[in-house]
């Protein structure tokens, strides 16, 4: 287990409590907020991870996700939410949380989560990758192709490195549920598709040479041309 800065966002005060006792036990700096909006100004704070409840008062977590995303924050997000169906599990990815947890659920699967997220974040050996003339900097998370810099969501950008780690490898729909939303099941819906069609539009637009390519009935691959 790693020792983290967590930030907590939670309304519910006796969730909130459950929540910072247990990570306390485990030896974790905490901070809590009990609103979106309180939770929205913490989070301008440095911290290497943020538990996030979906539904509160004042700004709801799907819009502190959000507005953190659209600022460019990249702290690691797991978001918490009693709505737990796959079509809610997948808004929440797909709104740029990296991690969605259903209520009720166990402390010790909430604190296996947030300890793999940490390590996900953390375990480049290298500083940057190149494929071409795609390069992506691993401590800045700058993308660039030639000398132009592409902007990324957070899931676009793991995405990506996934796949540039993964260069010239076909890559399944299951790997990335797996590697890049952390899901161990199919939740039946086009997340990867429409989060791979983004991705290929940024990366790929106004360049004569395509790197992401689709293997019909496979996966994806990126490779030189």
């Amino acid at each position: 287990m790693q020792i983290m800065k967590v930030l907590v966002i939670e309304d519910d005060p006796e969730m909130r409590e459950f929540l910072l006792q247990g990570l306390a036990r485990e030896g974790h700096t905490l901070e809590s907020a009990a609103d979106g909006i309180a939770g929205l100004a913490a989070a301008e704070k440095a911290f290497d991870v943020i538990v996030l409840d979906r539904m509160m008062p004042g700004l709801d977590g799907i819009q502190v996700l959000t507005a953190l995303r659209e600022r460019g924050q990249q702290t690691p997000v797991l978001m918490l939410s009693a709505l737990g169906d796959v079509d809610h599990r997948v808004s929440g990815l797909q709104h740029g949380a990296d991690d969605y947890l259903a209520k009720p659920f166990s402390f010790v699967e909430l604190s296996a989560r947030l300890d793999a997220l940490h390590r996900r974040d953390n375990k480049n050996e290298a500083t940057s990758l190149q494929i071409d003339d795609l390069s992506v900097d691993l401590i800045t998370h700058t993308v660039k192709r030639g000398e132009q810099v592409i902007e990324l969501w957070p899931l676009e950008y793991r995405l990506l490195e996934y796949l540039m780690r993964n260069a010239e490898r076909v890559v399944t729909r299951n790997m990335l549920l797996e590697n890049v939303w952390n899901l161990s099941f199919d939740p039946q819906t086009n997340v990867v598709e429409v989060h791979m069609s983004r991705l290929r539009g940024k990366i790929d637009k106004g360049f004569t040479t395509r790197l992401i390519q689709t293997v019909r009935g496979s996966g994806y691959v990126l490779r030189e041309p």
